[in-house]
Parts: structure tokens; sequence; C-alpha cells
């Protein structure tokens, strides 16, 4: 059987999809501008998880999709989000798996930041 191998991109409604683009790259190194500018990521597991239709984990029940960031340094990264002006939860939670964190983009989308642990490089590896 054929298996997709990872994320290839991820696309979503913006208001100022320009000024989205530039918030995303200035406060997480993501280059999103038009079709021009690829993100190559370094390598990691991504988890694929369906949730009920009625969780809280993603924030505004309107919001239908969460990203999912893998990070070397949560604490740096929030830190940095926050001095940008973004609006940062104050939790950090911590599993086998590793820290999370979470902050909201400019136009309102939650995004979740994943500080994994040491040694988690193949889907086996998760807890």
């Amino acid at each position: 059987m054929e298996r997709v191998r990872g994320i290839g991109g991820y696309f979503l409604r913006a208001r100022d999809p320009e000024g989205l683009s530039r918030w995303y790259r200035d406060n997480l190194g993501v280059v999103a501008e038009d079709f021009d500018g690829y993100w190559f990521q370094q390598g990691g597991p991504t988890v694929f998880a369906p949730f009920s239709e009625d969780t809280d984990y993603f924030g505004s029940p309107a919001q239908k999709t969460m990203l999912n960031f893998r990070v070397v340094n949560l604490d740096a990264m929030l830190a940095q989000l926050k001095a940008g002006g973004a609006e940062v939860d104050h939790r950090i939670e911590t599993d086998d798996n590793g820290r999370f964190g979470w902050a909201v983009d400019p136009e309102g989308n939650r995004f979740e930041l994943w500080e994994p642990v040491d040694g988690i490089s193949d889907p086996g590896d998760l807890v």
C-alpha cells in the first residue's frame, strides 16, 4: 500500500494573506510567501489526529483545524512570540512525548508548539 510521507502544505483562509505570511515568517521563521517560498522542515514525526467535534483543545469552536509546530526550545519560542505581540497561552503542558505550548496568530488561529523529548525521531517512539 502506498503511504503519504508527511504534510506537504497547510493552507488557511486569511483576511490579509500577505500580512499573515509576514507574521509567520517574522515570528516563527515559516516562509509562506506565495507559492514561491518553500519551508524545508527538519526531520521528525508528524501527528495526524482527528479530535471530537466538541473539543476545546483548538480554542474557538469556529476553528476547525490547528497546526502543530515542532520547536527546539519551547520557552525561547514563547518568549519570542510574546515579544512580538502575539497572544500566548500561559500554560505549558508536559507528557512523555515532550512539552507543549500554544499561541494565537493575528487572525485568531490558535496553534500548538511542541518541544519533543530527546530521541523521538520515529513514529514508533511516540508514547
